[in-house]
């Protein structure tokens, strides 16, 4: 029997963080979106433990089977469709698609929210990010309203018809920031701020609007990602424009597919909004 599981990947607009002391609740408040590509994990039989990534290492990997205590053999495969640390929460999405894959392929009788536990505490463990995992268990546009692990925190889906285009410049050392004090208190403060605005009107309009705010109080955006903000938010029809967080990544929205196929960026991809959210196949 092979398991083979889909997380969608997922990028931050604005967000609070919020630590605290028991890792399960250790976590963020925000807003985001879901992505059509992720990572696929699939599990197969073998008779010796192979790991077999498409991109990066097996650190994700290594510590989810670590929290769950998992000596055995067989074959992880893992299909990393987006950039690593550039702010599509590969990490997370590597780390639940992982857990729900292992679950089905042992047959452990996990719930859901214990998988997404399992895959948040792997997050807080390597400093990743501190909200993309309940995100994940989500669909289309999401605000996360309570910080946490699946269970634990809150988040409300909003599914909206719209299309994405992002370009990354590079990768952003989540751990460098959330870790500072002074972005920690900047962004909180700001992050707090939009996030009431937004929770009283969750629009696509409000959202990027907000997101763009929030990039610009936070002063986390590079020269190359400020310029491509501009020139995006300077054409016709184009929804807006904000940075990826955390990451040099910037993304773009419009409601017609061919009005990001006309701004003629060759380093432009171009995906939809993921309404469905994560996948078994």
């Amino acid at each position: 029997m092979t398991s083979s599981v889909f997380v969608p990947g997922h990028i931050t607009g604005f967000f609070t963080i919020e630590n605290h002391e028991i890792k399960l609740k250790n976590g963020s408040c925000g807003a985001g979106f879901l992505l059509s590509r992720g990572v696929k994990t699939t599990i197969s039989p073998s008779d010796e433990f192979v790991i077999d990534v498409n991109q990066g290492d097996s650190t994700v990997i290594d510590e989810v089977l670590s929290i769950m205590e998992i000596d055995t053999d067989f074959k992880v495969t893992q299909d990393i469709q987006l950039p690593i640390g550039a702010g599509f929460g590969t990490s997370a999405a590597s780390a639940l698609s992982l857990t729900l894959a292992l679950n089905e392929f042992l047959d452990l009788g996990y719930s859901e929210e214990l998988c997404g536990q399992i895959a948040h505490m792997a997050e807080v463990n390597l400093g990743g990010g501190l909200g993309d995992v309940i995100a994940q268990t989500g669909n289309g546009l999401v605000l996360r309203t309570k910080p946490g692990a699946p269970g634990i925190g809150e988040i409300k889906s909003f599914e909206k018809d719209v299309f994405i285009g992002w370009k990354t410049f590079g990768a952003i050392e989540t751990s460098s920031i959330i870790k500072n004090h002074h972005y920690n208190d900047v962004i909180s403060s700001s992050g707090a701020k939009y996030l009431e605005l937004f929770e009283q009107e969750p629009t696509i309009e409000n959202f990027l609007a907000f997101a763009l705010k929030f990039s610009q109080d936070t002063k986390l955006m590079s020269d190359e990602v400020k310029n491509q903000i501009d020139y995006f938010n300077s054409m016709d029809n184009i929804l807006g424009s904000s940075m990826a967080m955390l990451g040099n990544t910037v993304f773009v929205f419009a409601y017609d597919e061919d009005v990001l196929k006309n701004l003629n960026d060759e380093n432009l991809h171009i995906d939809k909004l993921n309404n469905i959210g994560i996948v078994y196949d």
